[in-house]
């Protein structure tokens, strides 16, 4: 029997501040309750790194700044700036996963957490588009998970990315559906 997890990856303090967080937060707030209302897990995935920056490489173009900020970028385990938002906060029960790089499943132990949990399928939801949801696509699609993502429950600081995403790429490897469109089919 097939089992769905909702991933709800990188809704969290200093990555929701680049974008409008008041569209999304509600959205992503569905998604979650009707994954509990379903008995779906529901998993948290956090980017966020030990303090001094050790698995930050400096020729990886996209982190070294984080690194070259030191404490400043906010982004270490305990900071602000990585914890869930709170208005889709983890409850007890709830998986929280810490990725190292775009991919949920990069420096992470979210593959051996889905496989422990049966879990042959994944629901998307995130920020960005560009970033944590198309890495995440790519790789549980060549771990041969099952795919959905939540078209309105995903954005990106550029709309038009964030649009060519859901249109044209995502739908080669995974089914993209509005929040309510997957929920009345739990």
């Amino acid at each position: 029997m097939a089992q769905s997890a909702l991933l709800v990856m990188d809704v969290q303090n200093g990555i929701v501040s680049r974008i409008d967080g008041d569209l999304l937060l509600p959205v992503v707030a569905r998604a979650i309750d009707a994954a509990r209302a379903a008995e779906l897990p529901v998993i948290y995935v956090r980017a966020a790194f030990r303090a001094g920056f050790p698995e930050l490489s400096p020729s990886n173009q996209a982190f070294a700044a984080i690194a070259s900020a030191g404490a400043a970028s906010g982004f270490t385990v305990d900071d602000e700036a990585t914890q869930v938002c709170a208005a889709v906060a983890p409850h007890d029960g709830d998986v929280v996963v810490i990725k190292k790089r775009f991919s949920a499943f990069a420096g992470s132990d979210l593959d051996v957490v889905l496989r422990s949990l049966q879990v042959d399928s994944l629901v998307l939801t995130g920020v960005s588009t560009s970033g944590v949801v198309l890495s995440t696509v790519r790789a549980a699609s060549d771990l041969d998970f099952g795919l959905a993502v939540l078209s309105d429950a995903c954005a990106d600081a550029d709309p038009e990315v964030h649009r060519v995403l859901l249109e044209k790429v995502f739908p080669r490897q995974s089914a993209v559906l509005t929040t309510d469109e997957w929920a009345r089919g739990l």
